[in-house]
């Protein structure tokens, strides 16, 4: 394994990000969702470096094999977190790809670092541009919706997560989008997280205004979400966010799940290396 430097913990303790980095060409960085780890990049890895691009995925603080402080489970550490990466690996002109959580890495580093490296972004199945339901913002989920999760959490982690699991990628009675071998693969992956980490990201990523941040993107922007996304709706999330970053382009997978990567990994791909080639997405999306 590999590792980022990202600061001291409260005990003067290395924080350290567990990182994979292959290939060369034009570098793209991947951020994951809640409460995985870089590694649920895995087709998204294998098929952008096959296409010559560099391709970095990490795992932040409190989640898989990366170190597990108690404190910094917010969206400023996780953007300074960011930074490290990108610095400590001199990349430049960066595609930063951010799954759900990670979409809120994208846009606080986007507004705290001024886009510092950044050529263009992508946001997939993102939790921006703001959640939580207030009085500025109707269209948002109430919070009794994630109070019922944390308590979820604290009640039976595991169980939380095998029913998380099958809501993430969209299966029931009618519909297996994957295989029981899959979803055993991806609660393995969440149980390493820490469970202080993934209760208090969870409100990180819940009660986070990321509207402002959003504001600040100039660069080309790229939007992709399921159109059955249940866990981050389209409605309060990917469809909103050409109010804020006007430019981008919006592109909705139609009976697409939250875990898109997976069960439209091969559409996913494609699109992902349209846009980092500088390409057309939407003779990419027409095929579909």
């Amino acid at each position: 394994m590999s590792f980022i430097k990202a600061g001291r913990d409260a005990h003067g303790n290395d924080v350290l990000l567990d990182y994979i980095d292959h290939g060369q060409g034009k570098p793209v960085v991947l951020i994951h969702g809640w409460p995985a780890s870089y590694k649920m990049w895995e087709y998204q890895l294998t098929a952008l470096t096959e296409r010559g691009f560099r391709v970095i995925a990490y795992t932040r603080r409190g989640f898989g094999n990366s170190s597990k402080p108690y404190e910094g489970n917010d969206y400023d550490t996780y953007a300074d977190d960011l930074k490290a990466v990108l610095d400590q690996l001199d990349l430049q002109d960066v595609t930063l790809v951010g799954f759900s959580m990670g979409g809120g890495e994208v846009a606080r580093y986007m507004g705290r670092h001024g886009g510092a490296r950044v050529r263009q972004v992508a946001f997939v199945s993102s939790v921006t541009p703001f959640l939580l339901k207030t009085t500025d913002n109707p269209e948002g989920v109430d919070r009794e919706t994630f109070d019922k999760m944390i308590e979820g959490l604290k009640k039976d982690r595991f169980s939380f997560l095998q029913d998380f699991g099958k809501d993430f990628y969209g299966t029931g009675l009618l519909s297996n989008p994957v295989s029981d071998a899959t979803l055993t693969w991806t609660q393995a992956m969440c149980e390493v997280a820490d469970p202080h980490a993934t209760i208090a990201s969870a409100r990180a990523w819940s009660e986070t205004d990321f509207r402002q941040d959003l504001t600040t993107i100039k660069v080309p922007t790229l939007v992709i979400h399921g159109g059955d996304d249940t866990l981050v709706p389209a409605k309060v999330s990917g469809e909103r966010m050409t109010r804020y970053v006007p430019h981008a382009e919006f592109i909705e997978y139609a009976g697409a799940p939250h875990g898109l990567f997976i069960p439209d990994k091969d559409r996913l791909n494609r699109d992902l290396i349209t846009f980092v080639q500088g390409g057309d997405i939407q003779k990419t999306a027409d095929r579909y």
